[in-house]
């Protein structure tokens, strides 16, 4: 395998692992990114850009990178409240007066971004048309009635996310979250990720597929084979578990050009693992003489834990800050003061405070896993290796 971009001195460990991962995981196309202090010290790539084809990844090519959308769009609340734009402990219903229907009306903007707001499900799920279109899947979001009593419980809101974030910053502001995003966050950063992909750049979008659960013996690489109450909850239509990854339905093509020009921020994201990095490398601290995104206080709250223990549709321990996955069993990532979000098949994006590094991994394989892909895992591991040892400054 021909691996293509750079590492810095000290930083060779991630490429080994990078290199593995085609030779013993299964890889077919990804690219690793990571920033130390704001510098690029790992940008790699290899493979081919589409899971099926022959045709290489490129320095530019950028993949659907699922629910790690969601680290990215969590931002967005949190800018707002930094600027005075977004209180936490209010109502969600003060900004959006219809999501108080069915007994929401005391659910906080902090809950609602903790996946404590008790509606992961929806009773009809919805087509992609209606779940792209903005007043319809908002509108279908605020008059769901929650599973559990807000506030009491978490469960990861896979889908519904989405809409529920769509809705609280449109209402807040007046823009869609994708133009947001662009206007305030990628433009100014100059980062290739988008909440909604324009057609200018589709060109550049690689194909997702399945691959081969391979994992080579003594990897070193977590032994996360489901319990046998999480595997029935992914084929009991009636679970929480699977009507939560089921409320577009039928199943969207992630590589059909509605889906990936979709403004939905728990999902659809599309990105290169350069602009991870960069994007959480920018919540630290400024990045190339641009201003860092998060002051201290923001930055404290993006790693500060509002839910932890039992959730209710991954049935697994979760933590979860506001919006951000955090280091845990389920999630590891680099350390206790990590937050970032995997995406559900194998992309990942964290920022670690204490240690100063942004990471950013995309693939077009799909595997299994929802929240700890064995390859994102391995160069996390290298990642950990390098700073554990002093080296790679």
């Amino acid at each position: 395998m021909d691996v293509q971009g750079t590492v810095a001195a000290g930083w060779e460990p991630v490429r080994d692992a990078f290199l593995r991962n085609f030779e013993q995981r299964g890889e077919r196309g990804a690219a690793v990114a990571v920033h130390r202090d704001g510098v690029p010290v790992v940008d790699l790539w290899a493979g081919t850009r589409d899971v099926e084809g022959d045709a290489p990844w490129t320095e530019d090519t950028a993949q659907v990178v699922r629910s790690a959308t969601k680290g990215v769009a969590a931002v967005v609340p949190l800018l707002l409240h930094q600027r005075g734009l977004l209180d936490l402990d209010a109502p969600v219903a003060a900004y959006w007066p219809e999501f108080k229907a069915a007994g929401k009306d005391r659910v906080t903007v902090r809950q609602l971004l903790a996946h404590r707001a008790g509606v992961p499900v929806l009773d009809r799920p919805l087509t992609l048309a209606e779940a792209v279109d903005l007043e319809t899947s908002t509108r279908a979001v605020a008059a769901q009635a929650p599973v559990w009593e807000p506030g009491t419980a978490h469960g990861y809101h896979a889908h519904t996310f989405s809409w529920l974030l769509s809705g609280l910053v449109h209402r807040a502001t007046g823009r869609t979250i994708g133009r947001w995003v662009a206007e305030e966050i990628t433009g100014p950063l100059g980062l290739d990720l988008w909440i909604g992909l324009p057609d200018a750049e589709a060109h550049r979008v690689g194909r997702l597929g399945p691959v081969e659960e391979i994992e080579p013996p003594g990897s070193g690489a977590l032994k996360l084979r489901p319990k046998r109450s999480v595997t029935e909850a992914y084929r009991d239509p009636a679970s929480l578990t699977r009507r939560a990854f089921g409320v577009i339905d039928p199943k969207p093509d992630e590589n059909d050009p509605v889906y990936r020009a979709a403004e939905l921020p728990g999902s659809a994201g599309v990105a290169t693992a350069r602009a991870l990095a960069r994007f959480y490398a920018a919540t630290l601290g400024p990045v190339d003489g641009a201003e860092r995104l998060l002051a201290p206080e923001t930055l404290t709250l993006a790693r500060t834990e509002e839910s932890a223990g039992a959730d209710r549709v991954l049935l697994v321990g979760t933590r979860f800050g506001l919006g951000h996955m955090l280091h845990g069993p389920a999630s590891p990532l680099l350390g206790p003061s990590s937050f970032g979000h995997p995406g559900r098949g194998g992309s990942l994006g964290f920022a670690d405070p204490d240690s100063g590094i942004a990471f950013g991994y995309v693939t077009n394989g799909m595997r299994k896993t929802v929240t700890a892909d064995p390859r994102a895992q391995s160069l996390v591991r290298a990642v950990r290796a390098v700073t554990d040892a002093g080296a790679g400054h």
